[in-house]
């Protein structure tokens, strides 16, 4: 199985984000973390299709909970990146598959 680093657990501030270039993804990608838990989603708001972040990197997390987009004041879940709140309630993020692999590396898996 190929996988693709993309930074290490460390990199990513407990109970925030981060904003890593991944070609393969064809999309920036927004990794998320709580502890040694990390999730990743394609960098795209599902109402109209854009950014999550506003400044380039920059993506708002609250209570190591939920992230949110920039442009719509939508929020995610971290742990699914299903919509709790916002105007694109009920709809997902999509999801990008990654693991920690051995010295804290996160990989996109392929």
């Amino acid at each position: 199985m190929d996988a693709t680093p993309l930074c290490l657990v460390d990199d990513v501030p407990d109970g925030g984000a981060r904003v890593v270039d991944a070609a393969p993804v064809g999309v920036p990608v927004v990794l998320v973390r709580r502890g040694e838990q990390v999730w990743a989603y394609a960098n795209r708001c599902p109402h109209f299709s854009v950014p999550l972040d506003f400044e380039p990197g920059e993506v708002l997390c609250y209570r190591s909970q939920v992230l949110m987009c920039a442009h719509h004041s939508a929020l995610f879940r971290f742990e699914d990146g299903h919509c709790i709140d916002g105007p694109c309630e009920g709809a997902k993020l999509d999801a990008v598959p990654v693991r920690i692999e051995e010295g804290g590396r996160v990989v996109l898996v392929r």
